[in-house]
């Protein structure tokens, strides 16, 4: 009730409400054309529909501002997919389904083609270190997720006892990102699902 009456208390001075979510979304989408540096601080308030200060006011700088489009890039088009495969029970299965999906989120027609973080980790200036660290976690977090998915499988006795399991969560993972780009080069999402479909092939 508190938040009602604040929006309320808001809408009734004439001040619109500032949507953090949407404005990350058109954040995104500069980053996800331009990649890190080259976006400029210009472009990103126009397709925010702020100035300057808000900018700074609401994200700290540009850095920041990337990593909340980061964040909110993964919670929008990976987590649900990281998760649905950590719950299938049937290891192939599992990997088989994350990588159709990826096939599908690499090339969706309402958003630039490719993985953001695999492709905006391309121009990162040497004076954002911060940056890349973060985004060189990021690409590790998935390649985690496949490694813990993996050692479950052998667990289960889906997969051999002996199998060399960094090995393979390091593969899946650099066919994930080899996707990505193929995906910023125009490949297509049946091209894709026919690369993603070697995934499973891994496994032994």
């Amino acid at each position: 009730m508190q938040t009602e009456a604040k929006i309320a208390l808001h809408r009734s001075k004439g001040k619109a409400r500032f949507d953090r979510e949407a404005a990350l979304e058109k954040a995104l989408g500069v980053f996800w054309r331009h990649g890190f540096a080259p976006a400029s601080i210009a472009q990103l308030c126009a397709a925010m529909g702020i100035n300057p200060p808000s900018l700074y006011g609401e994200f700290g700088n540009k850095a920041q501002l990337f990593m909340a489009a980061v964040d909110h890039y993964e919670r929008t088009y990976w987590d649900q997919n990281r998760d649905e495969m950590a719950a299938e029970p049937d290891v192939r299965l599992a990997i088989s389904s994350f990588f159709a999906s990826a096939a599908r989120i690499l090339t969706l027609q309402d958003v630039p083609c490719g993985c953001l973080v695999v492709t905006a980790a391309v121009n990162i200036p040497d004076d954002a270190a911060d940056v890349a660290d973060a985004l060189k976690a990021l690409r590790k977090q998935t390649e985690q997720a496949f490694r813990d998915r993996l050692t479950r499988g052998v667990s289960d006795g889906q997969l051999p006892a002996d199998a060399d399991v960094d090995a393979l969560a390091s593969g899946l993972n650099t066919l994930l990102e080899g996707m990505s780009l193929q995906a910023s080069s125009g490949a297509t999402t049946s091209d894709l699902l026919k690369i993603g479909g070697c995934a499973v092939r891994l496994l032994v």
